[in-house]
């Protein structure tokens, strides 16, 4: 249940990202972000997948 909640929060900053960059209200640039970030994506699933098989 928590893994889903992280997950949809996650989806919604980036939707929320994206939208604001479509809008004109920021210069952030969320694929830039992504493509920088995108290990730390892979290491937050793996710690995530080590922690539910111990339970």
């Amino acid at each position: 249940m928590r893994q889903h909640l992280v997950t949809a929060l996650i989806l919604i900053a980036l939707g929320i990202l994206f939208l604001a960059r479509n809008l004109g209200w920021t210069d952030l640039d969320p694929s830039r972000l992504l493509s920088t970030w995108w290990p730390l994506i892979l290491i937050a699933v793996g710690v995530s997948l080590l922690f539910r098989q111990r339970k």
